[in-house]
């Protein structure tokens, strides 16, 4: 709805802003403006302002800056449309007049939400009943009980043809307004219109006002032409400009939930259930445009959680292309891969929220996913290939419409690009001079992770550490592995993605085992949260002990591609052989130091999410806020001795 510039100053006028700001943030009188802490970030100091006279507020922490219509639509996620109304209620302003024809329109849509709302009332009824035993066992097998069934609105509509039509006739509905709604399906060639939903369980889909305008139905048979079917396009319902579960989920996001898209409506259910009340679903298609720009509406860094199949990982490269042009300061993704074979539903249902937990932990930014996706699989062995990828990364950072983004993204590709193609200059400028440059282990020729191992390159992340391969220090061919860790013996459930640092932690004492020597007790007691990082190193601890070469082959294999896909190679490449023992105790105690304070920091954020679960308060949603913030500020730090790397043939880590 268009609303008339005078309309919206009527508004302005009628309504301080610091009465719309006050019913959310406690306000102190401070002169000619109002000050309280700020909505948008925890403090103690309060740096958020509002000015009456001027008619906006302002906050100091975060940037934020506009007038009442901005502060809901910031606050509450609201679109403009929905703020106007809202605002002008409070104000006791009718909307204005409309047209004879638009005012037929809205009393049409609310007759259409009437038998919306109708028929979600039958199915959950019919599922209730003796004929939806066979749908509640469905959901009975998928751990969907009464409560989830009642907290998500499910129902079943029932095999027969005309079942919801009798049944909606009976209350007054007609043929017509069924047909329009997308109940019935009818066409001229179809003499008596007949039920579209048949025989399937039923999951209503609401808009982000929570009213029903849409239907999605899982299938009970096999045979039948589709698993899943959606309503069609109606007056009501845009298959596109919805999510599944986004009315809870926008509530949930403004007490501080993480916002997080999934793939389908069961995994969303599992989600919720889990405790993740800030998840949604698509509605049965990739993410579309205005889904996207619904969940920045949530939050300005969602997190996109993709299936661990190949359609998961098209679907994830899909998502990265759509968000380019629409990066901002600010603005962006973070995006997780569940392990191969697993679905959220699946994960949770096997392994419990601990390990959807982990595989959050494991999320990565917007960049690095795009990095992984482009470097996979990639042979740089020649100069065009290598040319290849430096056009293809410039043309997708130039897809950034933002101009300080996308200098950023360029520059940032090209620091990668730089780091990754490292080993080639430094082959050729070594080539021919006898042999490379040692650490202080030496004794081996070349760097024993090349880049056909997957150690030198990181197909997951960076460029690398390694230098051509073994024997007379020959170039090995440039050709990166994938990003997903192997079905290897370290694949054996849903909990295989280890966590970063664990990772890192330990292919590092596979690599180097005086450290076993030097703080064996330190090893022993590292925490872990990861079951299969926790089996690795008693296999490490029990084979330094008996003096054995070390832990399976697969095992290490595998391990060395997880972090393939993990490590940064301005930091992490003490973590591969041949390097200087003098800078492995430098990263090694860094790295252990940085990892007991997150480890520390994530059981606390657990904490603090299960107390504003219990309690929603102010206090607890400021609590959740702070750990968070901790959290971001600790990920990522990295040692900068003056000196590291020096030992093992490296500028310092300033400037690597």
């Amino acid at each position: 709805m268009r609303f008339p510039p005078e309309f919206l100053d009527e508004i302005r006028a009628r309504l301080p802003v610091s009465e719309v700001v006050g019913r959310r943030v406690k306000l102190k009188r401070q002169g000619r403006e109002f000050a309280g802490l700020s909505p948008f970030n925890a403090e103690k100091t309060p740096s958020f302002f509002v000015n009456d006279q001027k008619g906006f507020y302002h906050c100091f922490s975060s940037g934020k800056h506009g007038d009442a219509f901005d502060f809901l639509m910031e606050t509450e996620g609201l679109p403009f449309a929905e703020a106007v109304e809202r605002l002008a209620a409070m104000a006791g302003l009718p909307l204005p007049g409309v047209t004879p024809e638009a005012t037929a329109k809205a009393v049409r849509r609310k007759t259409l939400h009437e038998v919306m709302a109708l028929a979600a009332r039958h199915f959950q009824e019919t599922l209730q009943s003796r004929a939806g035993a066979k749908a509640r066992g469905y959901l009975a097998d998928r751990e969907i009980g009464p409560a989830t069934q009642a907290r998500f609105g499910l129902g079943y509509a029932a095999a027969e043809r005309f079942h919801l039509k009798e049944a909606l006739g009976k209350a007054g509905i007609g043929v017509d307004d069924m047909v329009e709604v997308g109940l019935l399906i009818a066409g001229e060639d179809i003499a008596v219109p007949y039920d579209r939903f048949r025989d399937r369980v039923i999951f209503p889909i609401t808009d982000f006002k929570g009213r029903v305008v849409g239907f999605g139905g899982r299938a009970l048979e096999k045979d039948v032409p589709a698993k899943y079917l959606n309503s069609p396009e109606t007056p009501l319902f845009h298959k596109g400009s919805l999510l599944y579960n986004g009315f809870s989920a926008r509530t949930a996001a403004q007490s501080g939930a993480r916002v997080i898209a999934v793939e389908g409506y069961v995994d969303a259910i599992a989600m919720a259930e889990a405790g993740f009340a800030g998840t949604v679903a698509p509605l049965g298609t990739a993410l579309t445009e205005d889904q996207l720009q619904l969940l920045w509406r949530m939050s300005e860094e969602p997190l996109l959680l993709f299936d661990g199949d190949k359609a998961g990982q098209r679907a994830a490269g899909r998502a990265i292309q759509l968000a380019l042009p629409h990066l901002a300061a600010g603005r962006s993704l973070a995006i997780a891969t569940l392990p191969d074979g697993q679905d959220p539903d699946d994960l949770i249902r096997r392994a419990g929220r601990e390990a959807m937990d982990q595989v959050l932990a494991g999320a990565r930014p917007l960049v690095d996913a795009l990095w992984a996706r482009e470097i996979e699989g990639v042979a740089l062995d020649t100069p065009e290939r290598r040319a290849a990828l430096e056009v293809r990364l410039n043309e997708l950072a130039g897809a950034i419409t933002d101009e300080t983004v996308r200098k950023h993204y360029r520059q940032e590709l090209q620091a990668r690009l730089r780091a990754l193609l490292q080993p080639a200059a430094w082959g050729q400028d070594r080539r021919g001079q006898g042999q490379e440059r040692r650490g202080e282990r030496g004794g081996r020729e070349g760097w024993s992770t090349g880049w056909q191992s997957g150690g030198g390159a990181r197909s997951g992340g960076r460029g690398g550490a390694g230098r051509g391969g073994r024997g007379g220090g020959d170039l090995a061919p440039l050709v990166t592995r994938g990003g997903e860790i192997s079905r290897t013996a370290l694949v054996r459930g849903p909990l295989a993605a280890l966590p970063r640092n664990e990772a890192l932690l330990l292919f590092c004492l596979t690599n180097h085992p005086f450290l076993l020597d030097e703080a064996s007790e330190e090893v022993a007691g590292l925490p872990l949260a990861n079951p299969d990082a926790e089996r690795l190193r008693q296999a490490i601890l029990a084979a330094h002990l008996d003096g054995e070469a070390g832990i399976d082959p697969a095992d290490r294999e595998a391990l060395g591609r997880r972090v393939s896909a993990l490590a940064n190679p301005r930091m992490d490449w003490p973590v591969y052989e041949n390097t200087a023992e003098v800078d492995v105790r430098l990263w090694w105690h860094q790295r252990t130091a940085l990892h007991r304070k997150a480890y520390a920091l994530s059981r606390e954020l657990k904490d603090a999410e299960r107390s504003l679960g219990e309690d929603p308060s102010e206090a607890n949603f400021a609590w959740l806020r702070d750990v968070r913030e901790r959290l971001s500020a600790l990920d990522g730090t990295e040692a900068l001795v003056e000196g590291f790397g020096s030992s093992s043939g490296r500028a310092s880590a300033r400037s690597v």
